[in-house]
C-alpha cells in the first residue's frame, strides 16, 4: 500500500514505513479469511468428508467398507461352523474311544460313521491279502484323505480374509495419494498456498487410508484366531485317525487268517 506524499509530508519516514507495514499486514489478514471460508467444507466430520471427496477416493471408501463387512460375516460364520465342526469330532473322538472294535464303532455321530465306514471299506476290499501291514498302510490312506477333506472343508472362505489383511492398505493409501493429488493440483488453480485450502483435501485423502487400516488391521486378527481354532480342529482329526488305526491293529491282532474275520 503506498501513503500520499502531501498528506505524509513532514512525518519521519520509520514512522510512515511502520504505518505502511500495519496497513499491508492488516489488508492481508482481511483477505485471508475469506479464502480459507470459501475453501473449508461446511462438514469436517468422516461423512462430510466422505461426501466432497473426489469420485475415485469415494470408491476407494465404499470398496474398503464392503471389505470390512466382508470380514466380520466371514468371522461370525466361520467362527459357528468352527464350534460346530469342533463339537462334533469331539462326539467321534467318544464314540471311538468307547468301543472295543472298529466294527462296534457308534455310527449315530457323523464323523465317527465316517472314518468307521473308511476302515471298514478297505478291509472288506482287502479280503484275501494276508499282509497287516499292507491292510494298515491303506487304512492310514482312506483316513488321512479323510483329514485332508476335512480340512479344507473347514478352511474354505478364510483365504478372503489374507487377501484382504494384505491388500487393504495399498487400496487406501492408492486413494490417498490420488486424493493429494486432487488437493495440489486445486493449490496450483487457487494460486494460493494458504492451509485453509490444501488441508481438507488432504484430510479427505487420509480418510481413505485410515478406512484401509480399519479393514486390514481386523482381517488380519481375524485370520489369525481362525487359523488357531482350525490347527486345534485339525489335531482333533488327527486323534480320530490315530483311535481308529489303534482299533483296526486290535482287531488284526484278534483275527485269524484271513483276516476279512476283523471287519465282521
Amino acid at each position: 500500500m503506498r501513503l500520499s506524499l502531501p498528506l505524509w509530508r513532514g512525518v519521519p519516514p520509520a514512522f510512515v514505513g511502520l504505518i505502511s507495514a500495519e496497513l499491508a499486514a492488516s489488508a492481508q489478514a482481511q483477505d485471508v479469511p475469506a479464502i480459507g471460508t470459501a475453501a473449508l467444507p461446511r462438514d469436517l466430520s468422516p461423512y462430510g468428508m466422505f461426501m466432497s471427496a473426489d469420485v475415485v477416493v469415494k470408491g476407494v471408501i465404499v470398496g474398503l467398507l464392503i471389505a470390512s463387512i466382508v470380514t466380520w460375516t466371514v468371522f461370525a460364520a466361520k467362527t459357528i461352523e468352527i464350534l460346530i465342526a469342533r463339537r462334533r469330532i469331539r462326539a467321534a473322538l467318544r464314540a471311538l474311544s468307547e468301543a472295543d472294535s472298529i466294527a462296534l464303532v457308534k455310527a449315530t455321530e457323523r464323523n465317527a460313521a465316517l472314518f468307521r465306514s473308511a476302515a471298514l471299506e478297505e478291509m472288506r476290499r482287502s479280503e484275501g491279502l494276508y499282509d497287516k501291514d499292507s491292510l494298515k498302510e491303506r487304512i492310514a490312506s482312506r483316513l488321512e484323505r479323510i483329514e485332508a477333506a476335512l480340512s479344507r472343508a473347514i478352511l474354505r472362505g478364510t483365504g478372503v480374509l489374507a487377501t484382504i489383511g494384505a491388500t487393504a492398505p495399498f487400496v487406501g493409501l492408492f486413494g490417498t495419494v490420488w486424493g493429494i493429488m486432487n488437493s495440489f493440483i486445486g493449490i496450483s488453480n487457487a494460486h494460493t498456498t494458504n492451509l485453509a485450502v490444501v488441508a481438507p483435501g488432504i484430510a479427505q485423502a487420509l480418510l481413505a487410508t485410515a478406512f484401509g487400516l480399519v479393514a486390514a488391521i481386523p482381517a488380519v486378527m481375524i485370520y489369525n484366531v481362525l487359523a488357531r481354532q482350525t490347527a486345534h480342529y485339525r489335531a482333533y482329526l488327527g486323534d480320530a485317525s490315530a483311535q481308529v488305526m489303534r482299533l483296526v491293529s486290535r482287531d488284526l491282532d484278534r483275527a485269524k487268517l484271513p483276516m476279512t474275520q476283523a471287519a465282521e
